[in-house]
This record gives C-alpha cells, structure tokens and sequence, in this order.
C-alpha cells in the first residue's frame, strides 16, 4: 500500500487495471435494451432501405420524358408499404414518402414542382436520375456491422437494431454492485433527528448513481462505527457481488474502520489520491468465503467528496465492468468568468454553473459537505494542481450530464 498521495490518473488507471469485463452474456428483446451494453457486434442481415424508394410526396418519373411544357398522364398511385407497376414511357405515377419506386422509373419531382391538368402533370422541373430517390442499402448493407460490442445503448441504437428486424440483442449482465454506509450519526429520512445525528443523503445519491449506470444494486444500508461491523457487513457485500462501495470510515479517525476491516477481509491496494475534494478515497479487494474475491471502492463520507470521487473512479469502473470501450468523461472547453488562487498538490474539482454569456461562474461555498453546490452547478472545473484561473481564461470543464450517466 502506498501512503503518499497518488495523483488522479495514475490512481485511475491502477484502478481500470482491475476492472474485468462481465463475461455473463445475457439475450435481451430490443425493446428492454435501453441502457444495456452490446456483449457482441450486431450484423445486419438486410439492406436498409430494402430497395429504393421515395424521399418527397411528389412524382415518380422518367427523367429523359420530362421538357418545356411536356403534360404527363398519371399511370398509376403508389403508396408505402405497396409496390408498383412497371412505369411506361410517357407516364408518371403519384407517389409518397417512403413509397417503392416503380421499375422504370428514375426520379421524384416534388409535388410542389407539378402542376396537375386535365390532361395530365406538367413539371416545372426537370430531375436529375436519382433525384429525391433513396437508393437500396444507402443507409446500411447486409454484412455491415451496425453497433460494436461495448455499445451502451440509447433509444438510438435500439431503433437501429429494430430497424435491420432484430428483435433481441445480447448485452453484458448487469454489475451487481453492494454498497453500505458508516456512521453511528447516520439517520434516515422520516426518522425522528436525535442529538448529533444527521440525515444519510450519500444512501439516496450514491445508489440512485449506481441504479442510473445499470447496476443491480444491494443496498445494505447504515452500518455501526465499529470494527466488527464494518466487517460483517464487508463479508455481506463482497458474497454476491462485483464491485462493493462504501461511503465514510476511510480517513485516519479513530472510529474510521474501513481501512482496518478491509485489511482484515482482504487488502488495500491503493489509498488518498491527490484530489480536492475526495483525497481519502480506498481501493482493494473482499474476500469471499470460496477465495475469489469482490473488488472495493471506499469513498469519504463528506457529501460532494463521495460524489465527486463516485464521478471519477466508480463510474470508470462500472462502465468498464459493463464491457464499455470508452469510460472517460468528455470535457467541454469553457471561459472563467472568475478567479481562483493557486491550489497545493491536489488537483481541484469545483462547481460550477453555465452563465447565459456561456461562461462559467463559481458556486460561493466550495466545501465538501455543501450538497446544495451539485443541485445549482451544471459540473465540475477539473483544474490542474498548483494552477491558478484568472478571470476569461479557458478551462476543462466536466458536465454533470457526463458524469452521472
């Protein structure tokens, strides 16, 4: 175990060296695949479009038919879902979006270009072959990969997988994830508050966090500041699941036990990483009973540390447990529009908001334990150690939106 502290990437990486993707493959319908991640590449079987077709409500014709004043008779209607005849010479046929293009045919004229008469359509323009067709295979062709294993998928991707007639996907078993929460001050909402006891926001944040990335998530709630709790619990956590969160206990105090019960339930790999806030952040291994083990994160207990820290290393973790390929967050090049003095050794994370001019501005109290920073702020300002922002300089900017899903 190293005892100095341990700069933000190096920690990271140390961390993702752990992370073995799931090898549980499950089959899943299309339509419940929100948010699950590919375990395999999907191979479409067909081409998309399955052959050509109408862009525009508008007119199938012949390109080389159509000239000054030249009056079509309309031949015949093709709708979607109904193919057409063969279009003879001299004719056009009525045609809407997404409609089949009648053999022979060659080109769409918008309806807004046709000029219906009694003897027929006259067109005041004349196409170009393949105007406002969409081709056979334009958008996908059969043997095309569509979506890479490690995809999260988004209504997007589900569309597309429904699109090429896939009706289940294979995804990655979820993470099982065990979190609990040390404190003999902790009290849950709707609880009567005794002398010295607080509410236990962390249990709401960090589970919901967990539940958003997909987890099955054990919630075994509050545990006694106690050595011997901490390491039942620890047991409890490591039995069923992959990954064990803990939130508080991880710092030097006297009735901080985390450490300690880990060391006796497994071991600590690494512990303090050189961030503000979040620096008494552990990492290692729970036994379980057959000698395989559960990886462990340990997180501080202070509310904006315990989310920042849970922001920077659980999701990398759970994502990259997922099978996800890219699990870094993506930063947003941002003007200051304040000042900030230098920082010590630590890289600093600090909330802020979106301005209506497009700048940042800071949230005043930047303490570990002012949860209402995260409600007002938009993200984070990731600001290098011993650096200083002065007012309109550009700075890496983390949003929320990125760091939660």
């Amino acid at each position: 175990m190293k005892s100095s502290l341990l700069p933000l990437d190096e920690a990271l990486a140390a961390l993702l060296q752990r992370a073995q993707p799931i090898a549980d493959i499950e089959t899943v319908a299309t339509a419940d695949a929100l948010d699950r991640f590919l375990a395999a590449d999907l191979i479409s079987t067909l081409d998309v479009p399955p052959l050509d077709n109408a862009e525009m409500d508008g007119y199938a014709v012949r390109a080389a038919d159509l000239g000054s004043g030249v009056a079509l008779p309309v031949a015949q209607r093709v709708a979607a879902g109904h193919p057409g005849d063969q279009l003879e010479p001299g004719t056009c046929a009525r045609i809407f979006t997404g409609a089949p293009i009648p053999a022979g045919a060659d080109a769409v004229v918008m309806q807004e270009q046709a000029q219906v008469l009694a003897d027929g359509v006259v067109f005041q323009h004349v196409p170009k072959p393949g105007e406002w067709v969409r081709r056979r295979g334009e958008d996908i062709r059969a043997g095309a990969a569509i979506l890479l294993a490690g995809t999260r998928l988004g209504p997007q991707h589900c569309g597309l997988a429904a699109a090429v007639g896939l009706a289940t996907v294979p995804v990655v078993r979820r993470p099982r994830v065990a979190c609990f929460f040390t404190g003999d001050e902790l009290a849950m909402p709707g609880e009567v508050l005794r002398p010295g006891a607080i509410y236990n926001s962390n249990r709401f944040v960090l589970v919901d966090l967990l539940r958003r990335l997909g987890c099955e998530v054990t919630d075994l709630g509050n545990v006694a500041d106690s050595l011997s709790a901490t390491r039942a619990a620890l047991r409890a956590a490591a039995a069923e699941s992959d990954l064990v969160i803990t939130s508080g206990g991880v710092s030097v105090g006297e009735e901080d036990h985390v450490r300690a019960a880990v060391a006796a339930e497994g071991e600590i790999d690494l512990w303090r990483v050189a961030i503000k806030p979040g620096k008494p952040l552990a990492c290692g291994r729970v036994r379980r009973v057959d000698g395989s083990s559960a990886q462990l994160i340990g997180l501080p207990g202070n509310p904006v540390s315990s989310f920042v820290t849970f922001a920077l290393f659980v999701r990398p973790f759970v994502l990259r447990l997922a099978g996800a390929t890219g699990v870094a967050p993506k930063a947003v090049a941002l003007r200051a529009d304040f000042d900030w003095p230098a920082s010590g050794v630590r890289r600093e994370f600090l909330r802020a908001r979106i301005n209506p001019d497009g700048g940042l501005e800071l949230f005043d109290h930047q303490g570990s334990g002012v949860l209402t920073s995260l409600v007002w702020a938009d993200g984070l300002v990731d600001n290098p150690p011993g650096q200083a922002i002065a007012r309109g300089a550009t700075v890496r900017f983390l949003p929320f939106s990125d760091l939660t899903n």
